[in-house]
């Protein structure tokens, strides 16, 4: 009989992975299931960007390229990091892998030895706490809520510091709720640090091109006092360029980190697609006027959405006002709906326990708060086709109108 290593009891499948198969196997069925959990939008690449790709085809760019990715797409990586974020990096401090996934394992395994605290702050995206459990790090949680915006506080995090702590990873704008840090924000979470040498800061902008009101992104590195030298800046293609399928992301930091790195994805996975890396290289170089399109439309779609979440009663979105939003979901609290009934009289004990009976019985899938850390919240995404958007949510605004 196959032993599997603990780690794999620790850990287990996505929720979200686990949540989309099972409504492939529930519309199989005939169910006509209406799912708001979408994390990709329905846009679709930009036409240069595929051709491109076409290109790399007919010019045979289909060999192995080196581990940490071409030179051309570093450049202009670090263009853009300075361009766009103000981050002055040379190319020999960027390296690209087949998505941010596997960045964020090799950044933390670089940074942590087993039994190392990783902070990561709650609500947080699913896959955090598990790549880190991963590596054979801890994943520590300090919570943050409405009351600060869902951003984290430098009392909250000097309180979850110990002297395991090895990594900060910062989610800005955040997945789940979209909440987005600026510049004094971070530069009070680095002030605490400057107490804590041996602690390096990992960050996730994956959502970076979905930022509302006018805003813009405040890269945790960028906002000055040494931050530069101990952060790791992970960013990718899959959001902002409509690259999803096409996995491919990228790390910027200290150069004996970014080595690190490299050396680790030589072994777990040898390069990044050489036709994704042609692709993205026009998509940075290219026009990109379908960026700003891209996000006026779905600073719409989040208007409608937030509209028809407030027609349903006891549902609440506590950031519907905040000015620094970003990402494409909103997190709604639902705690008055705790301890009712659904139209089968079972008592809705938990968030887990509505997106159930909401699947159940008005054939739309949610999200729960419990996975993202912070409950009872549930989280709805608003990027999938408009007519299911307002269709799942009429839904639901019924579903909770039947509730005892």
């Amino acid at each position: 009989m196959v032993t599997l290593a603990n780690r794999i009891a620790e850990t287990g499948e996505s929720p979200t992975m686990a949540t989309t198969r099972r409504v492939a196997e529930l519309r199989r069925a005939g169910r006509p299931i209406i799912s708001l959990i979408a994390g990709e939008p329905e846009f679709t690449t930009p036409e240069p960007v595929k051709a491109a790709a076409v290109a790399a085809l007919a010019r045979n760019d289909t060999k192995y390229t080196a581990s940490e990715g071409i030179d051309a797409l570093r450049k202009a990586v670090a263009v853009k990091l300075r361009d766009e974020n103000g981050l002055d990096y040379d190319a020999s401090q960027i390296v690209l892998a087949a998505g941010t996934k596997p960045l964020l394992h090799a950044a933390f395994l670089a940074l942590t030895d087993p039994g190392d605290e990783i902070i990561i702050p709650a609500p947080f995206w699913v896959s955090h706490p598990d790549i880190a459990r991963l590596v054979g790090a801890v994943p520590v949680h300090p919570r943050t809520g409405p009351d600060t915006g869902f951003r984290l506080t430098p009392a909250a995090l000097e309180a979850a510091l110990t002297p395991r702590s090895r990594v900060l990873l910062l989610n800005t704008p955040n997945n789940p709720t979209g909440a987005l840090y600026d510049v004094d924000e971070l530069s009070a979470l680095y002030e605490v640090l400057k107490r804590h040498p041996r602690i390096t800061v990992v960050t996730d902008e994956i959502y970076e091109h979905f930022i509302f009101g006018g805003q813009k992104l405040v890269s945790p590195a960028a906002t000055g006092a040494g931050a530069l030298a101990r952060t790791v800046t992970i960013n990718g293609f899959s959001k902002g360029y409509a690259m999803t399928g096409w996995r491919l992301g990228f790390a910027a930091g200290p150069l004996s980190v970014i080595r690190a790195i490299s050396d680790i994805l030589g072994h777990l996975l040898g390069s990044p697609n050489t036709i994704s890396q042609y692709a993205a290289l026009e998509a940075l170089r290219g026009e990109h006027e379908y960026r700003s399109e891209r996000r006026a439309d779905l600073e719409r779609r989040r208007a409608l959405a937030l509209s028809l979440v407030g027609q349903i009663p006891d549902l609440v979105v506590e950031n519907a006002t905040d000015t620094r939003i970003g990402s494409f979901f909103l997190y709604v609290n639902v705690e008055k709906l705790i301890g009712r009934r659904d139209p089968a009289g079972k008592v809705i004990a938990t968030d887990t326990d509505l997106v159930d009976a909401a699947l159940e019985h008005a054939d739309v899938l949610l999200v729960p708060g419990s996975v993202f850390g912070l409950s009872p919240y549930i989280r709805i995404s608003y990027v999938g086709p408009e007519a299911e958007l307002v269709e799942g949510l009429g839904r639901l605004r019924s579903f909770v109108g039947h509730l005892d």
